[in-house]
């Protein structure tokens, strides 16, 4: 007798503790509803969504529909329209405005006709341009020129943009100033930066934009030169250059790198 009084005195305790622990789980989850539906309910106003959802529903009806949309899976990105356009160049204000810096000049203003700023993210200043339904992921390197190819990497891999969809504008000192030309793959031309990308991303395969620099150097020279500065006659030849530059950009984009080519080469 006294083992089943006991039992029955430990079954009422359970159902207890039981019913606490779920009318408490309602009333935090009811709470979460409603900050949902907007916001914590403020003195003298009613959060009428909230109150509402939960009449409707009844406390199960709330709980699980909360737990749904929380652990529900979204659907994959759809990757197949974004971009990479990756600019080469230094950092620093001694190199602003260097030959060097080319590729940063087009993508500057790339990103400056969009009205778009860079936000300052891992091994690059990233910016996101949007143009006829395509998105642009637009980076400046921080890694310095000879690093470059570690920000082209990760990028790639943090944006799951393949190959074909990576476009790297860069300066050429096989062309003369105002010149440029799209290719779509390459060898480095003994350009540092071009040499890093190949070496991370373990292949010269992907599109690049060759911003003409010239070539008016003595031996030895080389250096100083890419890493000076244009002057006023240089300056006349490249600012049409960098603006056709952008456009071909948005055609490698919207038309795709042959035509593209066969516009802008």
């Amino acid at each position: 007798m006294n083992v089943n009084l006991f039992v029955l005195y430990f079954t009422v305790f359970y159902l207890f503790l039981f019913g606490c622990k779920y009318t408490f789980f309602c009333i935090v989850m009811r709470e979460k509803v409603k900050k949902s539906f907007g916001g914590w309910r403020a003195k003298g106003t009613k959060n009428r969504q909230g109150d509402i959802l939960f009449r409707a529903k009844g406390s199960y009806g709330v709980v699980m529909s909360f737990l749904s949309k929380l652990f529900s899976k979204k659907p994959p990105e759809d990757t197949s329209m974004k971009y990479l356009i990756v600019g080469l160049g230094n950092i620093g204000d001694e190199y602003t405005g260097t030959r060097h810096n080319s590729g940063f000049m087009v993508i500057d203003r790339l990103v400056g006709e969009a009205g778009v700023k860079y936000v300052l993210e891992r091994h690059a200043y990233r910016a996101e341009v949007k143009h006829k339904g395509r998105t642009l992921v637009v980076i400046r390197p921080t890694t310095y020129m000879n690093l470059s190819g570690k920000a082209v990497q990760y990028w790639m891999q943090k944006e799951h943009v393949d190959l074909e969809r990576l476009l790297v504008v860069v300066d050429d000192i096989a062309l003369p100033v105002g010149k440029m030309r799209l290719k779509k793959q390459g060898s480095s031309g003994g350009h540092n930066g071009l040499t890093n990308i190949e070496q991370l991303i373990h292949t010269s395969n992907y599109c690049r934009l060759r911003i003409g620099i010239g070539s008016n150097f003595g031996q030895g020279h080389q250096i100083d030169y890419v890493l000076g500065h244009f002057d006023e006659a240089e300056r006349a030849l490249l600012e049409p250059c960098l603006d056709r530059a952008v456009e071909a950009v948005k055609a490698f984009v919207t038309l795709g790198p042959d035509r593209a080519m066969n516009l802008y080469n």
